[in-house]
């Protein structure tokens, strides 16, 4: 059995997270897509010969790290390692089995080193997911009615096939993926930045293996991933034991509403807390479905931050942390409902969440925020005929208060994920931004108030009608303060100055403006004034 000395241990983990950041640093300066360039919307990380992650990139979004977590062991489980040879690489955006939308493509790259006969052997994986531009069908929105309609699905395959230890393209699969997408140029430019990011990794972790003679990563990955459990275990056992109950609801731009619904169960006799979101609402009719990967993403995500937020994020911290969620539900979506726009349900979850772990460590909680991202696409032609279609670009509302400070404004807590600059975004079509400001007085009060939401002026510069997939949230039922804060102003999505009432993909003219007015967060505490609680 292999040990290691706490200084050799942190060497060997700062360089582990070092290879980690170096691949997502590759994939994004490499990637075709802004929204992976510029927001960092993509997860990387690498993976032990079982399947299990032991280090991820600081760079990404808990959504598709966690929900990575778990698609690597769903890969490798189809695609043991017996059967993974020297050059392959492998492919899937299936939704239910990694997270949760078709635009999400991951690519498993294993990393091989000469085993004691000599043979190539599989020693570690390193896993990316990335929001791609288009993978065909509906585009970005939940106007989808089935999966089947939302894009091209693909099943977990051999992107590249070794012969003879050099990677060669699998043909087929590379024709059948750039024959149903828009811009298979884009397409083919992101999984060529995926890969090489994977070859980065392999590299570096070769070098770090060779420094510390190591022939593996197992008895490392042994050691981090013990180690984390143990500490997020520990966590848990200092809380009382005790059931705790929450609910949040969140409404949609065509009037109809989503009820989160959640128990937080503490046992501290074994170090786990299991969530449970049993009577949560039916899936719903739009994409705005959440398989249960996505769900378990953000669920481990808003508990660790409350209880852990120190302990590496890895297989070993993630496991204590039991998800339950009632199949077919809107929060643990099933084939073939529809799930591209599936953030807006999965990024509100720790909305409910975090008034459950309110009632355990009220001072590490927060009041609720706008919860999900503003997302957009804009897609038309050019005056010469030649089609336009912009990637992803997102903004978000106001985070809740706090109880030490001041929610952020303008920040898309939960995710990670970062706006697109508008000139980037203007440079990739033809839109042309009016205004982007600050909402004054959109967080609600508290003895901390809740975080600015912003406004959001854009139209086309085009002859010809064009199209606008929005996904939008919380235009009627407000983010609500915690412990007396008083709630951020809803939000408003309007065209012209006429509010839209509909999650579907709309058709505007050349002279259309889109005016966007996100959430503010809520307050924390009651407002005090003049030195003294308002009663």
């Amino acid at each position: 059995m292999t040990t290691f000395d706490p200084i050799e241990l942190e060497i060997l983990w700062q360089s582990l997270i070092a290879t980690v950041n170096e691949q997502a640093k590759a994939l994004q300066r490499s990637a075709f897509s802004p929204i992976v360039r510029e927001a960092g919307d993509l997860a990387n990380a690498v993976f032990d010969r079982r399947g299990r992650m032991v280090a991820q990139a600081v760079t990404g979004t808990p959504g598709h790290i966690n929900s990575l977590a778990k698609g690597a062991a769903n890969m490798l489980a189809e695609y043991p390692l017996a059967e993974i040879d020297p050059g392959d690489v492998l492919i899937t955006n299936d939704p239910y089995k990694t997270a949760g939308q078709l635009l999400d493509v991951t690519v498993l790259y294993p990393v091989f080193r000469p085993g004691a006969d000599g043979a190539p052997r599989v020693v570690a994986f390193f896993g990316s997911t990335i929001h791609h531009t288009d993978v065909g069908g509906y585009g970005i929105g939940a106007g989808g009615r089935d999966v089947f309609e939302e894009g091209l699905w693909i099943p977990i395959c051999r992107l590249m096939k070794g012969d003879a230890g050099v990677a060669r393209r699998n043909d087929d699969v590379w024709k059948f993926i750039l024959s149903n997408v828009r811009q298979p140029d884009h397409m083919a430019g992101d999984l060529h930045a995926q890969m090489a990011s994977g070859e980065v990794g392999a590299q570096r972790l070769g070098a770090l293996c060779d420094a510390h003679g190591l022939d593996d990563i197992e008895a490392l990955a042994d050691e981090i991933i013990d180690r984390s459990e143990a500490a997020t275990r520990a966590a848990i056992a200092e809380l009382p034991a005790g059931v705790h109950e929450a609910a949040a609801e969140l409404d949609l731009a065509d009037g109809s509403r989503v009820t989160i619904r959640c128990s937080l169960t503490v046992d501290p006799t074994v170090g786990e807390i299991v969530v449970d979101y049993a009577g949560s609402s039916p899936a719903s009719p739009w994409g705005i479905n959440v398989v249960k990967n996505y769900t378990h993403a953000y669920t481990t995500f808003a508990v660790r931050s409350v209880l852990s937020p120190e302990i590496p994020n890895n297989h070993g911290s993630l496991a204590p942390i039991k998800v339950e969620a009632p199949e077919g539900s809107i929060v643990n979506a099933v084939s073939p409902q529809p799930g591209t726009a599936r953030h807006v349900v999965g990024m509100f979850l720790p909305n409910a969440l975090l008034k459950a772990l309110a009632q355990v460590e009220p001072e590490q909680s927060m009041a609720e925020g706008s919860g999900a991202v503003w997302t957009m696409q804009v897609s038309g032609s050019h005056d010469d005929g030649s089609p336009f279609i912009t990637a992803m670009f997102t903004y978000a509302g106001g985070v809740g208060a706090r109880a030490s400070k001041p929610g952020l404004s303008a920040c898309s807590y939960p995710t990670g994920v970062s706006a697109v600059p508008i000139e980037v975004v203007e440079a990739s079509a033809p839109i042309r931004f009016h205004r982007k400001a600050l909402r004054p007085g959109s967080g609600g009060a508290g003895r901390q108030p809740g975080g600015l939401g912003q406004t959001v002026e854009f139209s086309v510069d085009t002859t010809r009608d064009w199209q606008l997939n929005a996904v939008t949230s919380r235009l009627a039922v407000p983010p609500e303060g915690i412990l007396g804060g008083e709630p951020g102003a809803t939000g408003r999505f309007a065209v012209n100055g006429k509010p839209v009432e509909t999650q579907a993909r709309i058709t505007l003219r050349p002279d259309d403006v889109v005016t966007l007015e996100l959430p503010g967060g809520g307050g924390y505490g009651e407002p005090v004034t003049d030195g003294a609680a308002v009663p």
